[in-house]
């Protein structure tokens, strides 16, 4: 496992955003007309903490040769202190390697990750409430800035309880949301709840709570997304799960049950009927290889994973 096992006031006059303000903004992530355009087959990303000591020019290499066609940042593998020490030529060297390998930026991952140390999204600390929020907005922009449109907000040490209730903390989760939602809109990115199950964190382990705070701060920038491995906490196949969910899913995460890359387990079969519906839909937004076990090394990771999902495709009609 990652030495990062799944990890981790308020501006409410005027910033938090309520069902009233919004009324009729929410907009699903995904569409469902495939008949507005030919659908192009699925978009594959990679996430690059499983390469976090390599120069970042030779991930993206590595991703794109692998047959990837996006990076999924872990923004914590490439700073000392925070993303703000990161200056514009910094943002548009990193743009310019992923274009250079012909790469997208899919989005950030990790988001509250340290560094910076000391954050926390739902504690009933109100002051580091604010400074947590404040680097979600730093987020926005440095997301924006490498084109990426999508932040998914998993985080599980971050968002725990400290001594409050689940409810409490659910409420803080929405309100933090809330107030970086016009934020994010400006800037062209959602945030994306992560459902975890119960063994990584108490606070939203299932893709029903994720979707009633996405309800609940009803704004067209905060969204949710799905995660196979994280499904320890439901009792619906992956298929029905995301069929349910799907309006609102915005990303979709892959890796084997336990963490290990595409080919160490059963996704080859397991996910197939949920794929089948992914492709019977039109679904045109990232399916993202994250992992947990970095053993084997990016290139490795990257490769069996990619050959894992062209089978998963050769299944489907």
């Amino acid at each position: 496992m990652s030495n990062h096992t799944r990890r981790d006031f308020l501006k409410l006059s005027g910033a938090a955003v309520t069902a009233s303000a919004f009324g009729g903004l929410i907009q699903g992530c995904a569409k469902k007309d495939t008949n507005s355009k030919k659908w192009g087959g699925f978009k594959y990303a990679m996430c690059n903490e499983s390469m976090r000591e390599l120069p970042w020019e030779q991930q993206c290499e590595i991703i794109a040769a692998a047959g990837y066609k996006g990076v999924e940042i872990a923004s914590f593998t490439l700073v000392k202190d925070g993303v703000l020490e990161l200056t514009q030529a910094d943002r548009k060297r990193l743009l310019k390697a992923m274009k250079d390998n012909g790469l997208e930026c899919a989005g950030l991952h990790w988001l509250l990750a340290p560094p910076p140390k000391g954050l926390h999204f739902t504690t009933p600390d109100q002051a580091v409430r604010k400074k947590t929020v404040s680097y979600l907005d730093a987020l926005i922009d440095f997301c924006a800035d490498l084109e990426g449109e999508m932040m998914i907000f998993g985080s599980p040490k971050q968002r725990n309880t400290q001594g409050i209730s689940v409810e409490e903390a659910k409420k803080y989760f929405a309100e933090g949301l809330a107030a970086v939602a016009n934020h994010a809109q400006q800037r062209g990115v959602k945030v994306l709840i992560e459902h975890l199950d119960h063994t990584q964190t108490d606070v939203v382990n299932t893709l029903a709570e994720a979707k009633a705070i996405v309800d609940e701060v009803n704004h067209p920038s905060i969204q949710m997304m799905f995660d196979f491995h994280n499904t320890a906490d439901e009792t619906e196949p992956f298929d029905v799960l995301i069929k349910r969910f799907y309006d609102s899913c915005c990303h979709v995460h892959v890796q084997e049950m336990d963490g290990k890359h595409l080919g160490m387990g059963n996704a080859v079969n397991d996910f197939v009927k949920a794929f089948q519906f992914l492709k019977d839909v039109g679904y045109d937004r990232w399916i993202s290889l994250e992992v947990f076990d970095f053993t084997p090394g990016g290139k490795v990771i990257g490769e069996e994973s990619m050959k894992v999902l062209k089978q998963i495709e050769a299944k489907l009609t």
